[in-house]
């Protein structure tokens, strides 16, 4: 038979105290999925709270399936997005080229906010970590010479398009964390792969062509400096600008070539 709390000498309201404290913890991403959790000396030192206390706040999670504890292993937390295959709805988003504009409708709504609310709300760490992507993102677009692509020769000659999806993609993500809004940082961690897709399907589109590729980098300059400056109306406009921009020039594309955005959303090989 399970212990009760009385049982195990815990106050009940502590214990949920100390669940919450955890909650809380791993929903503005201190503890993050997959992370193993603390000492108990540890987390009692931080919480403030009994080992009694935070081994039944410990059971609480446990049962919301929040925590997972392994034999031999300790106790993590648990993945809090589902995992494993793609589901079919991602497949048809994936699949539909239309998906793309829907996408950067949803990005301008939700990175608009994201980049307002950090440079309200951030936090020098939070700073550190945005400066971080950033010059990692400026020193890959480095590697694209003034004259690109007619400097290129042959495919080994390009630079990596995914890796620098991947920085421009973890530049906007450490801006969305810097919001610390934990409901927006996860619904925008549930649909990781969709957006990371249509950052590349854009870079893919664009970033050939020099005057798209100015201006996606001075409006990521645009963004840097207001989130770090810590002017939110600024901060704000800037990423609704990059998006907006973004949308306009892939229309302008597609209209002189209908086959432009076909497939942009298939990535094969990119996971």
């Amino acid at each position: 038979m399970l212990r009760t709390i009385a049982e195990s000498g815990a106050d009940p309201r502590a214990a949920d105290q100390a669940a919450a404290r955890l909650e809380q913890l791993i929903l503005d991403g201190v503890l993050k999925p997959g992370q193993m959790i603390p000492s108990e000396r540890r987390l009692c030192e931080r919480l403030g709270i009994s080992r009694a206390s935070l081994r039944e706040g410990l059971r609480l999670l446990r049962g919301k399936g929040i925590i997972e504890t392994r034999h031999g292993k300790g106790s993590s937390v648990a993945a809090l997005l589902p995992s494993g295959d793609i589901s079919p709805l991602m497949h048809l988003f994936r699949d539909q080229p239309r998906t793309l504009y829907d996408l950067l409708e949803v990005r301008a709504l939700l990175e608009g906010q994201s980049a307002r609310l950090a440079a309200q709300r951030g936090t020098p760490a939070d700073r550190v970590l945005i400066r971080r992507h950033y010059e990692a993102m400026a020193a890959c677009v480095r590697e694209y010479p003034p004259d690109f692509p007619s400097s290129a020769q042959g495919d080994e000659a390009l630079p990596d398009a995914q890796q620098l999806a991947r920085h421009d993609h973890a530049f906007h993500h450490a801006i969305c964390e810097a919001s610390h809004n934990p409901v927006l940082v996860h619904t925008l961690k549930g649909i990781n792969d969709l957006l990371l897709s249509s950052v590349f399907a854009s870079l893919r589109n664009l970033y050939h062509r020099p005057i798209p590729r100015g201006q996606i980098n001075a409006q990521h300059t645009a963004i840097y400096r207001a989130v770090m400056d810590q002017q939110p109306d600024a901060a704000e406009r800037a990423a609704l600008d990059h998006l907006h921009g973004i949308r306009d020039s892939l229309r302008e594309l597609e209209a002189e070539d209908e086959r432009l955005i076909r497939s942009a959303m298939r990535l094969e090989g990119f996971e």
